[in-house]
C-alpha cells in the first residue's frame, strides 16, 4: 500500500507540475479602512506583481472591506514591509501556496477515471460529457455550441424529459479557469438530475416541466491551462493584438454596460475586458445561444467561486433592476435553504453593492435580454482556501447549492413569464 501511496503523489506532482512555481508564495488578506490604504494597494500592484483573489482587480477595492491577494515569494519582504509600515491591519491566509495546491487532492477516492468527487481534467470532463448523454439518452441530450479559441468543443448538455415547448433555465460553469469546484458542481447537479429522476419529486416535476441547458466548462482553453501550466489562471486562452499578454476575462467581456467599470482596457490585465463586447469565441458562442433561445429561456445561472453570495443584477452600475424587490426575497429564501444542510452563510444582494462594480457580465447581460431571473453564484469558501478549495469539500459544496438551484428553479417554474 505504501509503494502505492508513493507512486500516487509522484504521479500527482508530475501530472501538476505547475505546483513548484508557487514555493513559498502568499495569500495576504488585508483590511481596507481609508483611501490611503487603497492608494497603498495600488502602489503595491504597480510595483509588484500581485495577483488579486478579491476583489479582481486594484480598482474594484472598497473603503472598508478586506482584500485577498497572492504575492511572489521574492515581493513577500516588500510587501510586509510596506503593510506594516504604514500600519495596515492584514493576515496571512495562506502562508505556502505549494503546500494549498497539492493538499487540494485530498479526495478519498482513487483511479484515474471521472469522478464526481474529484477536480477532472478537461479531457475526462469532456469523455463524460458523451458517456454521461448515452447512458441516460430519454434525459439528456448533448450538442456543440460552438469552439474555443484554440479549437475545442464547447460541450451543451439539455437535461429534461422531452416536451414540446417547455421552459428552459440556462446554467453555466468555468468561466475563470481556476475556480475548479465551478465546473465541479455542474457534474454534479447532472448526475443528481439522472439519479434522482422518478424518486425525488421535486428534481422529477422540474425535469418533467422545464429543461436545463447545462455548459459543463465555458473557458476550456483557460481551464485546460491551470491543469498544465499554471493552476492560477483565470482568463480565455486568446491572443492579443500588439501585446504578448493572453487572454480576457470572459466575464467582462458581454455586452452590458462594456468595460465602463471594474474592467481593463489592458490585456496583460487580469479583469482585460477584451477588444470589443463578445470578442471571445466562448463568450459569443454563448450569447448566440442564448438570443437563438430567448423565448423559451426563464432564468440565467452562472457559477463562480469564491465568496459565497448570490448576487443579481445589476454589477455595471449602481443601479437595481426592475423586479429588485422580488430578486431580493428570491435569493434570501434560496441562501436560506442553501444554509439549511451544513449552516454555510451566504450574502447575497444585487452585485455592484454585495461585492463590486463589474461591467460586461453575463448575468446583467442576460437580465437585459429579458432574462429576469439572473443569478451568480460564488461558491465556498470564504478565503481560507480561496480558488484552491479541497477536493475533501466538493461533495458538501455541491449537495447545498443544489438546494439553492432547485428552490430557485421550482420559484422559476411558478413564476413563468
Amino acid at each position: 500500500m505504501l509503494v502505492f501511496l508513493v507512486l500516487g503523489a509522484a504521479a500527482l506532482a508530475s501530472a501538476h507540475h505547475s505546483g513548484e512555481h508557487f514555493e513559498g508564495q502568499k495569500v495576504f488578506r488585508v483590511n481596507v479602512e481609508n483611501e490611503n490604504h487603497i492608494h497603498l494597494i495600488h502602489e503595491l500592484d504597480s510595483t509588484t506583481q500581485i495577483d488579486f483573489w478579491k476583489p479582481d482587480s486594484a480598482t474594484q477595492i472598497k473603503l472598508h472591506s478586506t482584500v485577498d491577494f497572492r504575492v511572489k515569494a521574492e515581493d513577500i519582504a516588500t510587501v510586509e514591509n510596506v503593510l506594516k509600515q504604514n500600519e495596515l491591519q492584514y493576515e496571512v491566509l495562506i502562508s505556502n501556496l505549494r503546500n494549498v495546491l497539492e493538499a487540494q487532492f485530498d479526495s478519498r477516492v482513487r483511479g484515474t477515471g471521472h469522478s464526481y468527487e474529484k477536480y477532472n481534467n478537461w479531457d475526462t470532463i469532456e469523455a463524460w460529457t458523451q458517456q454521461v448523454t448515452t447512458e441516460n439518452p430519454d434525459l439528456i441530450s448533448r450538442s456543440v455550441i460552438g469552439t474555443t479559441f484554440e479549437g475545442r468543443n464547447l460541450y451543451l448538455l439539455k437535461v429534461g424529459k422531452a416536451g414540446s415547448n417547455k421552459p428552459a433555465i440556462f446554467m453555466d460553469c468555468g468561466f475563470h479557469a481556476r475556480e475548479w469546484i465551478s465546473p465541479a458542481f455542474c457534474q454534479w447537479f447532472v448526475r443528481e438530475a439522472v439519479r434522482t429522476y422518478g424518486q425525488e419529486t421535486q428534481i422529477t416535476e422540474l425535469l418533467e416541466k422545464l429543461d436545463f441547458y447545462i455548459l459543463p466548462v465555458l473557458n476550456i482553453d483557460g481551464y485546460v491551462y491551470t491543469w498544465t501550466k499554471n493552476r492560477m489562471w483565470r482568463k480565455t486562452r486568446s491572443t492579443n493584438a500588439g501585446s504578448s499578454c493572453y487572454g480576457t476575462d470572459p466575464n467582462r467581456n458581454f455586452n452590458a454596460g462594456w468595460c465602463k467599470t471594474g474592467a481593463s482596457r489592458r490585456p496583460c490585465a487580469e479583469t482585460y475586458c477584451g477588444s470589443a463586447a463578445e470578442s471571445e469565441k466562448e463568450t459569443k458562442a454563448l450569447a448566440d445561444f442564448i438570443r437563438g433561445h430567448l423565448s423559451s429561456i426563464k432564468a440565467y445561472l452562472t457559477i463562480h467561486s469564491y465568496s459565497q453570495m448570490l448576487l443579481y443584477p445589476y454589477s455595471y452600475a449602481y443601479k437595481l433592476p426592475e423586479n429588485n424587490a422580488e430578486l431580493n426575497a428570491v435569493a434570501k429564501a434560496a441562501v436560506k435553504e442553501l444554509a439549511s444542510l451544513y449552516g454555510t452563510e451566504y450574502t447575497y444582494g444585487p452585485g455592484a453593492t454585495t461585492i463590486y462594480l463589474a461591467a460586461g457580465g453575463s448575468d446583467d447581460w442576460a437580465y437585459d435580454q429579458g432574462i429576469k431571473y439572473s443569478f451568480t453564484l460564488e461558491l465556498r469558501d470564504t478565503g481560507r482556501y480561496g480558488f484552491l478549495l479541497p477536493e475533501s469539500q466538493i461533495p458538501a459544496t455541491c449537495k447545498e447549492t443544489l438546494l439553492a438551484i432547485k428552490y430557485l428553479a421550482s420559484y422559476v417554474l411558478e413564476h413563468l413569464y
